[in-house]
C-alpha cells in the first residue's frame, strides 16, 4: 500500500473580485491557513484548478476539501465538484454572515462588518476542518463514511498550497485515451526500493496498490495493467 501524505483538509476560496464577500472568502481562508489550522489545511488554487492543474484536482479528489464561496452561484464548489469530486462541505458567505444594512464595504476594501465578517467565516472554515480530519475518510470513494460524521457535518455536506502537498499523479495511455493516475510515481518508487521487477507477480501486487487510489474499470482492468506495466518497465530502466 502506498504511503501518502498525511491527511489534510484543502480550502478552496471563491476568485470573484467584484464583490466584497468575494474578499471575505479569500481573507477568511488566508486566516484558517496561517493561523487558525495551519497544520490541518492547504490552499487549492481556483483559477489553476480550473486551467487543469492535476495537483490540485487530485487532491480534491483524494482529500476532503472546504469550497468557500461569496454567492450563490458557488464556482468554487460547483469547479470542485465538475473536476474533481463534490466538496465535503459547501459555504457561502451570506449563509454565515448575519445581514447586515452597512454592507460589508467594497471588494477592494472592507468595512469594520467586513472585517467582522471574515473572521466568522474562519470560524465556521476551522469548525468544519476539525470535524473533517476527525472523520474517517474512504480514500477510494473520495467521500467520508457517514458513521465517523458528527450529525450536524454530515448535514452540511448535502448542503501551504495543495499542488505542492506531495500527490504525485502520472497520464498513461490507456485502451486509447488518456488516464490520470493518483500516487503512481510513489507506487513505482515503493516497488523499484523493494526489488521488485516487472514481472506477472509484481504486476498483481501493482494493480492491488494502484486500485487503492484509483477507481480501474472491471472491464478495462487488462488494459490498465498493460499501460501501468510498460510503464513501470520504462521506469525500472531508468533507475539503473
Amino acid at each position: 500500500m502506498p504511503e501518502l501524505p498525511k491527511k489534510k483538509v484543502g480550502i478552496i476560496a471563491c476568485s470573484g473580485e467584484e464583490i466584497a464577500e468575494g474578499t471575505v472568502t479569500r481573507l477568511a481562508a488566508l486566516k484558517v491557513l496561517e493561523s487558525l489550522r495551519p497544520r490541518q489545511t492547504v490552499t487549492i488554487c481556483l483559477p489553476l484548478f480550473l486551467a487543469g492543474g492535476e495537483g490540485d484536482r487530485a487532491f480534491a479528489r483524494f482529500y476532503p476539501t472546504i469550497a468557500v464561496d461569496g454567492c450563490e452561484k458557488r464556482c468554487a464548489a460547483r469547479s470542485t465538484e465538475m473536476y474533481s469530486g463534490k466538496p465535503a462541505v459547501s459555504m457561502v458567505v451570506g449563509d454565515s454572515v448575519p445581514a447586515n444594512s452597512a454592507g460589508l464595504g467594497s471588494a477592494r476594501r472592507l468595512n469594520e462588518a467586513g472585517m467582522q465578517a471574515v473572521g466568522q467565516v474562519a470560524e465556521q472554515i476551522a469548525r468544519h476542518v476539525d470535524a473533517l480530519v476527525a472523520a474517517k475518510w474512504d480514500r477510494r470513494s473520495g467521500l467520508p463514511l457517514a458513521s465517523s460524521l458528527p450529525q450536524e457535518e454530515s448535514r452540511t455536506r448535502q448542503a501551504a498550497c495543495s499542488c505542492g502537498f506531495g500527490i504525485p499523479v502520472l497520464t498513461l495511455q490507456v485502451a486509447g485515451r488518456e488516464v490520470t493516475l493518483i500516487a503512481l510515481p510513489l507506487i513505482f518508487a515503493q516497488f523499484r526500493e523493494a526489488g521488485k521487477l516487472p514481472s506477472d507477480s509484481t504486476k498483481t501486487e501493482l494493480m492491488q496498490a494502484v486500485k487503492i487510489c484509483n477507481p480501474v474499470p472491471s472491464e478495462e482492468e487488462a488494459a490498465y495493467a498493460q499501460a501501468i506495466m510498460q510503464e513501470y518497465a520504462a521506469f525500472c530502466r531508468g533507475s539503473n
